[in-house]
């Protein structure tokens, strides 16, 4: 290499750092000095415990350091500049100098989803700056960010006290259990999504569904509601006899009686619970959903469609069948936990052999059979609302749907109020009975299976069904 060339290169190399320090300079006021000043000592050299958040905890560990850090007036938030290479590195290296040292920069804000419809302004990338205990902490709250590669969120705490930092974190992870967002509300674990909204779990409005809505034979919401409600209500006295709280209630019946419904009442009759809902893909949540459920109980764990688990031949996130996970994420509570696992199943003989091969995980099995004709005369009244519908024709009517279901006396009376709007006229008794013709022509064969419906000689376990608590289904639903 001749001198010509080193010379350049010297040349290069000079102007290369001239221009980070100068773009440093420009930038802001360095992080570390901020710190530094701040703590008392040099930052670079105290270490930095990271406490992993999981998503669907972030807004709680917000809500606990948003507390325990206003008890010092002089608290205060930073935030961090330095463009998209501040997402990628952690506290330590934004600290501890060189090219990629960070710089004194606004503070990152997120609206994290705290209920069905209100939303919780928290620091997504910051740092608060708080005395705990007497002595200057940092903490720095980083929100999960896909992009960047994070799934999870996490805190970095930097204090020169060791025992300082281990209290303060303590002290957060117990108020943010006690002060929860979760708690007492209505859940459903997301298993993808990358938009806003994917939070690791989705708000539900809590149904409201009262007990003259429910239409089930003499005898079956009294106990069903008993073995939720009632448990609940005298926990502590059990408690105090040594019996276990803890219990599981299968649901189970053809397709569109009323099992999704009925599980909505019994969350509607306890709004001190949390309810955590799992059907389809996200039931693979199991284990984290009881894990949650013990935290904040008293809980309903709900597991829609169990028999789909039971067939399914995939794994769970530890490797092991589904249906398994499932099993042990009941049998796993200690039996004081005022927790229930309430299941619901088209085909009960597809989880009966699992669960006569473990006992003890539900304790109450309860059918929802088919309306009979009381019953259905019961629905008629209950969908038809203000309609001026005449006696006879609504007992003709529930005489004519013998081995219907609650969604196909919903489905007639929806078709009759049409027909009727159609045809300009005010809904009566002749657009019910038009609208049951038709729905009993052969050609609406197809359409009455879809309702859940067995035509005559059907093995009802057999015929196909449409459930779920997005779709829907069974007694007054309340969001159809």
């Amino acid at each position: 290499m001749d001198d010509d060339v080193r010379e350049f290169l010297r040349t290069f190399t000079q102007a290369v750092e001239l221009s980070h320090r100068a773009m440093g300079a420009a930038s802001g006021e360095p992080l570390a000095d901020r710190l530094t000043a701040y703590l008392g000592a040099p930052v670079a050299e105290i270490a930095v415990v990271t406490e992993e958040v999981m998503n669907h905890r972030y807004a709680d560990w917000d809500v606990a350091l948003a507390e325990v850090a206003g008890r010092d007036p002089e608290s205060a938030e930073l935030g961090v500049g330095g463009g998209d290479m501040r997402h990628h590195v952690s506290l330590g290296d934004l600290v501890g100098g060189g090219h990629g040292q960070g710089v004194v920069g606004q503070v990152d804000y997120a609206s994290v989803a705290v209920g069905p419809t209100e939303h919780r302004r928290a620091i997504g990338l910051g740092l608060r700056l708080f005395r705990y205990a007497g002595h200057p902490v940092v903490v720095m709250q980083r929100r999960s960010n896909r992009q960047y590669g994070r799934d999870t969120g996490s805190l970095e705490v930097i204090c020169a006290d060791e025992d300082t930092r281990a209290a303060l974190l303590d002290e957060l992870r117990e108020v943010a259990l006690e002060r929860s967002v979760l708690r007492g509300q209505v859940i459903a674990f997301e298993s993808s999504g990358y938009g806003p909204e994917a939070q690791g779990v989705t708000f539900l409005p809590r149904p409201e569904v009262g007990e003259d809505e429910v239409i089930l034979p003499p005898g079956s919401l009294a106990r069903i509601a008993g073995h939720v409600s009632g448990i609940a209500e005298h926990a502590d006295t059990l408690r105090r006899h040594g019996q276990h709280l803890k219990r599981g209630l299968l649901l189970h019946g053809p397709p569109g009686t009323g099992k999704t419904h009925t599980v909505r009442h019994l969350i509607s009759r306890n709004p001190g619970h949390t309810v955590v809902v799992l059907a389809g893909e996200s039931l693979g949540y199991i284990s984290l959903a009881a894990s949650l459920a013990r935290a904040l109980q008293p809980a309903v764990v709900v597991l829609e469609d169990c028999d789909l688990v039971a067939e399914d031949r995939g794994m769970g996130p530890s490797g092991r069948p589904l249906l398994f996970e499932v099993l042990d994420a009941m049998d796993g509570l200690d039996a004081d936990a005022d927790v229930t696992f309430l299941l619901t199943t088209n085909r009960a003989q597809a989880l009966e052999r699992a669960l006569v091969q473990r006992p003890g995980r539900v304790d109450l099995a309860v059918e929802i059979p088919l309306p009979d004709e009381a019953g259905r005369r019961r629905l008629l009244e209950l969908y038809q609302g203000g309609l001026d519908l005449g006696d006879e024709a609504l007992a003709e009517a529930a005489r004519r749907t013998e081995g219907m279901t609650a969604s196909f006396v919903k489905e007639l009376v929806r078709r009759a109020v049409l027909a009727a709007a159609m045809a300009g006229e005010e809904p009566g008794d002749e657009h019910l009975r038009s609208a049951l013709d038709g729905l009993l022509a052969g050609h609406e064969e197809l359409t009455r299976v879809l309702l859940g419906n067995a035509r005559p000689g059907d093995d009802p376990e057999d015929v196909p069904g449409v459930t779920g608590w997005e779709q829907g289904g069974g007694c007054g639903d309340p969001y159809g």
